[in-house]
């Protein structure tokens, strides 16, 4: 099979499951919860015994005191994944603002620049979307996660369609 037309069938593989995954983005979220207490489990466990074999007590107490709460987390994750959904999309919110507004900030040190508007405009989406992610927090929460990992989905698999494409006509 050539190079392109395996870039073309994970884009379409990818955009298929980015649709799949938006026709219901609170089990996918939840799914994504899960997932992420699997990986915090795993990473707690790995860290508790890289404590336990690691030189100075220092170093030991802190690995093995980190590998429990993230172990903690990870069973907490995979107890409850609706909660941990919301928890997720809470961080998630709280990083898109952070970063609007650590963008603000850049582009008020760009303002004699062509690219200040641009930056500004960035910014400025970032903030309004942590806003409305805030504003109904309540409701937003359950299905944040799915929603992003959906369109992240599309956006890839139309980024490797189009890779495809390209490669083919490259050829």
């Amino acid at each position: 099979m050539k190079m392109w037309v395996k870039w073309v069938l994970a884009g379409i593989l990818s955009m298929t499951f980015g649709l799949l995954v938006l026709s219901n983005t609170t089990v996918a979220s939840i799914t994504v919860s899960f997932m992420a207490g699997m990986l915090f489990a795993v990473s707690g466990g790995m860290c508790i015994v890289g404590g336990i074999t690691d030189q100075g007590i220092f170093n030991k107490i802190c690995n093995v005191i980190l590998g429990m709460l993230m172990l903690a987390l990870g069973i907490s994750f995979i107890a409850n994944p609706l909660e941990g959904s919301i928890t997720l999309a809470l961080v998630v919110a709280i990083l898109i603002g952070s970063s609007g507004a650590l963008r603000m900030v850049v582009a008020w040190q760009m303002r004699e620049t062509p690219l200040f508007w641009a930056m500004l405009i960035s910014a400025a989406i970032s903030i309004l979307l942590a806003g409305l992610i805030f504003a109904d927090f309540e409701t937003i929460s359950r299905s944040l996660l799915g929603l992003i990992l959906g369109i992240e989905l599309l956006i890839h698999g139309f980024g490797a369609f189009v890779l495809g494409l390209f490669l083919r006509r490259a050829a």
